[in-house]
């Protein structure tokens, strides 16, 4: 692409590569310059403008933007059509935006001309959320340059995992420090968090805070209930693996994946499984709602996304999130009473 000023008697067919006003004319940046109007601007008195031309295997801005745009979109994406070199990608449903960063940031390496910018992996969207834009800087770019770029990102580099578990099961387990209420609004904060992604809770237990109570709930809830996710709420924080909430779960048939997590607040959720049917066993913190671990391991739960020790040992780098305040010990202040419920 040639880009620079030109005189304005031969400026008609190329780009204008900024606006320009005068004695009443506007023309606008990024406009091929009809020849009438170049006429008019000579006539202001106006004797050169800047502007770009395309030269041969050049593709031209928008083009550009909407075929990098297309070779990005995988499933439930929608790619709208493209402006001023841009092109914006959309989710056709509510679910967890999945991504492959290393295509991404290859795609995005290859030349200063094209640019993708996306939400961050498994953020959790609703339909008609934007979630990627693909912006190429100059007025066009080369041929050879979009096609190293297509080739960098692949195929359905983006795509949205569509929610499918909604028959969620609770188990809560009961000591005579925890309030009936604190439960309630528990629940509460959990079928706020499910609304988003169409599910609900289908089972609810109370049970003493004991592995063989813990063991005879998660089987009902699944078994008897059918539920196809359970979240396992505990009276007090899991400390270890032989604790009340993993020991049920083993007692019910069921597996713990791992326990433990480098997301704060969020540290002591605990994943696992039963029949195929997953088990969070969930931190202090998803008693409040504000964002914590437990949303980021619930959400891709949720779309059916595996989750393995392998995905949460990863979220260390952004897992330092904002305290809650109200959890009985924060990780900084003063001195606090109760257990430990990151």
């Amino acid at each position: 692409m040639r880009f620079g000023p030109v005189p304005v008697a031969e400026a008609a067919g190329l780009i204008s590569a900024h606006t320009v006003r005068r004695d009443g004319i506007t023309l606008r940046k990024g406009a091929v310059i009809p020849p009438d109007l170049a006429a008019d601007l000579a006539r202001s008195g106006l004797s050169e403008i800047v502007t770009a031309a395309l030269e041969p295997g050049d593709v031209c801005e928008d083009a550009a933007a909407a075929r990098l745009a297309g070779h990005l979109a995988g499933p439930n994406l929608r790619v709208e059509a493209p402006f001023t070199g841009r092109c914006n990608l959309f989710a056709e449903t509510a679910g967890v935006l999945t991504l492959d960063p290393a295509r991404i940031e290859a795609a995005n390496a290859i030349d200063e001309a094209v640019t993708v910018a996306t939400l961050p992996r498994f953020k959790p969207v609703v339909a008609g959320e934007m979630l990627a834009t693909v912006k190429i800087i100059p007025y066009a770019v080369p041929g050879t340059v979009l096609d190293r770029a297509c080739v960098a990102a692949g195929r359905d580099a983006l795509a949205v995992a569509p929610y499918r578990r909604r028959r969620v099961g609770v188990v809560s387990t009961r000591l005579p420090s925890l309030k009936e209420a604190t439960i309630d609004k528990t629940l509460r904060v959990l079928a706020e968090r499910l609304a988003p992604a169409g599910a609900a809770i289908v089972a609810e237990t109370r049970v003493p805070h004991a592995a063989a109570s813990v063991a005879d709930a998660l089987a009902g809830a699944i078994d008897g209930a059918g539920a196809d996710l359970v979240v396992l709420f505990g009276a007090s924080a899991i400390a270890d693996r032989r604790d009340v909430i993993p020991a049920g779960i083993e007692a019910a048939g069921g597996e713990v994946a791992h326990l433990g997590m480098p997301v704060d607040p969020g540290n002591l959720l605990l994943v696992g499984d039963r029949g195929g049917v997953p088990v969070i066993g969930a931190p202090g913190c998803a008693r409040s709602p504000k964002e914590n671990g437990f949303d980021w391991i619930l959400h891709r739960l949720l779309a059916d996304l595996t989750v393995t020790r392998a995905d949460i040992v990863a979220l260390g780098v952004g897992g330092l999130l904002m305290e809650i305040v109200s959890r009985p010990q924060p990780r900084a202040g003063g001195e606090t009473v109760g257990d430990a419920d990151a």
